[in-house]
C-alpha cells in the first residue's frame, strides 16, 4: 500500500524546505506554508528562480504564526541588524514578530495576483545581503495564496522520482526534495500518481482530489542544498515523457475535500 514518505513545506516562499513528521491540512491548505514571499522595490517575486541560494535559509514559524526566526548559513546572509544573534553552526539568526505590517503590495504570481503586507523588522536587510538585491519580506492576505498555483496541496511518488534517475543516469535525480512537494509518497510505481486525476484520494485523515498536473520549471536543476544549478532536470524529464506543447510535467496537484491531519507513514488510499 502506497505511504506518506514526506512532508515538505516553508513558511517563506523560495527558502530551505522543512519536513515535519505530521501537518494540518485545511481546507485552504496548511497553515504555515509558504505564508511569506519576497518582492523586490517593484513589488515583483523574488523566489529560488532567480536567487538559488536563498534555499540555504532556514525559516521557522511559532505555533501562533506570528514570530519568525530565519537561520542564515555560516558564510552568508544577514549582518549586524537588530534581532540578529549567532546560531549554533555559527551561522545567524534573525528573528522578530510578523504582526508589524507596513504597505499592501499586489504580486503576479505567473499571472494571478497575490495580495499582501510588507513585514516590518529586521527581515528586509538580511535577506537582502543573502539574495544580493534588495528584497522585501510579504506576509500573504490567504492562506497558501503564496504558493505557485491554486490548488493548495501538491503530491509526487518515489518511484518517479527514481524512474527518472535510472532514464538520465544521473541518481541526484531520485532526490524528490528538488521538486519541492508538499506530500512524498512511497509505494507506488513509477508516475502512478498521474493516473489519480480527478480521482478522490485518502492521506491519513485527510481526503484531496487530484486536480491535474504540476508544470515544472529550472528551479528543479537546482540542488536542494545550495540552490545551485547541479542538473538539467527539464531535459531529462522531457526525453522520456515529452513536452506537449512546450509544458514539461512531473507530480501532481490537488485540492482538499475533508480536511484532516496527515503523518508520515499514512496509508494514501484511492477512494
Amino acid at each position: 500500500m502506497p505511504t506518506v514518505a514526506r512532508l515538505s513545506l516553508s513558511p517563506v516562499k523560495g527558502l530551505k524546505l522543512l519536513h515535519p513528521e505530521s501537518i494540518e491540512i485545511g481546507l485552504d491548505g496548511v497553515p504555515g506554508d509558504r505564508v511569506f514571499y519576497l518582492v523586490d522595490d517593484e513589488g515583483r517575486m523574488v523566489n529560488g528562480k532567480l536567487v538559488g541560494e536563498l534555499v540555504q535559509v532556514e525559516a521557522r514559524l511559532d505555533a501562533g504564526l506570528d514570530r519568525l526566526t530565519l537561520r542564515f548559513p555560516r558564510d552568508g546572509g544577514g549582518g549586524a541588524v537588530g534581532g540578529v544573534g549567532g546560531g549554533t553552526d555559527g551561522g545567524t539568526v534573525v528573528e522578530g514578530d510578523t504582526r508589524a505590517l507596513g504597505a499592501a503590495v499586489e504580486t503576479s504570481f505567473y499571472g494571478r495576483p497575490v495580495t499582501g503586507r510588507v513585514v516590518e523588522g529586521p527581515f528586509a536587510e538580511a535577506l537582502s545581503e543573502t539574495a544580493g538585491r534588495t528584497v522585501r519580506l510579504v506576509r500573504a492576505d490567504r492562506v497558501s495564496s503564496a504558493c505557485d498555483v491554486l490548488h493548495p496541496v501538491s503530491l509526487l511518488s518515489r518511484g518517479s522520482c527514481e524512474e527518472l534517475a535510472r532514464r538520465s543516469g544521473d541518481p541526484r535525480l531520485a532526490d524528490d526534495r528538488r521538486f519541492r512537494m508538499l506530500i512524498v509518497v512511497d509505494g507506488c510505481a513509477a508516475h502512478e500518481e498521474d493516473t489519480w486525476a480527478a480521482r478522490r484520494v485518502r492521506i491519513g485523515d485527510a481526503v484531496i482530489e487530484v486536480a491535474g498536473d504540476v508544470g515544472r520549471c529550472v528551479i528543479t536543476g537546482h540542488s536542494p542544498d545550495t540552490g545551485r544549478t547541479d542538473a538539467d532536470t527539464l531535459k531529462a524529464i522531457a526525453a522520456y515523457r515529452g513536452a506537449p506543447e512546450g509544458r514539461i510535467s512531473f507530480g501532481m496537484y490537488a485540492d482538499v475535500v475533508a480536511a484532516g491531519r496527515v503523518r508520515v507513514g499514512d496509508p494514501v488510499t484511492l477512494l
